[in-house]
């Protein structure tokens, strides 16, 4: 997992995380990979994670409930610098999506972005075994803060 850090002219990178999910019939965690972070850029725009209170439906599929998808969202908007223009969620009167993941407001809060995810198979080739959630590794966070402390 990467996150860019333009100003900083720097890369932060960091190990995925692992994915807390549910598994299609024949896998288990067993079969996993850690998270690989491509899922994470759509956090970073609104969707995802951010936006989990505008689709209670897929909860369930990746493990969670209504009130959890609410909640997310919820939290997402101490983290974010802005709300989405033209994705809204009904549900909260039609705010926007949390948009933009704030370094220095994840560092504040000491909350991570939530992720969600496909669950790809340890072995390449193999494909997605499931779906689920996680949070943001902390590290990266931590690196990038410096990174722009140092700027």
């Amino acid at each position: 997992m990467a996150f860019d850090c333009k100003h900083a002219r720097s890369l932060v990178h960091c190990a995925g995380g692992k994915v807390q999910g549910l598994y299609f019939p024949q896998y288990s965690e067993k079969d996993a990979n850690p998270d690989i972070g491509d899922s994470t850029i759509t956090e970073t725009s609104g969707y995802g994670g951010m936006a989990m209170a505008a689709a209670p439906a897929i909860t369930q599929f990746v493990g969670g409930t209504p009130d959890l998808a609410v909640r997310t969202t919820l939290e997402m908007y101490e983290i974010t610098f802005d709300e989405h223009e033209h994705f809204t969620i009904p549900s909260l009167g039609f705010r926007g999506t949390p948009l933009g993941i704030d370094v220095r407001k994840v560092m504040e809060t000491g909350i991570l972005p939530q992720i969600n995810t496909g669950i790809a198979h340890k072995d390449p080739g193999v494909g997605m075994v499931g779906a689920g959630i996680l949070r943001a590794p902390e590290k990266c966070f931590r690196d990038a803060f410096a990174a722009l402390q140092d700027m």
